[in-house]
């Protein structure tokens, strides 16, 4: 939702004006002030109502994080049994 913004106010503004816009957004100080809005909203939105989404989130997040961490050696296994196949071993 926040892109959506972002982009409907960029996109009546000339090229010239996209800098001086963009830029106090890529300061240290907006990036953690967004990073606790959005860690505030989440806690009145699931936390203070006691929902069980955040148990979801978690054992989904941990799934999707353990399939990324080992992705780079089932990609190297994968590779190695190509390899094997296009050279006639087993």
């Amino acid at each position: 939702m926040a892109m959506r913004k972002v982009y409907n106010e960029i996109k009546g503004m000339k090229v010239k004006e996209v800098p001086n816009y963009v830029k106090p957004m890529l300061s240290m100080d907006y990036v953690k002030k967004a990073f606790q809005r959005g860690l505030d909203n989440y806690h009145a939105k699931y936390i203070q109502t006691d929902s069980i989404d955040p148990l979801y989130h978690v054992c989904f997040g941990g799934m999707i994080f353990s399939y990324l961490v080992a992705l780079p050696e089932e990609r190297r296994h994968l590779e190695h049994q190509q390899h094997a196949k296009e050279h006639g071993h087993h």
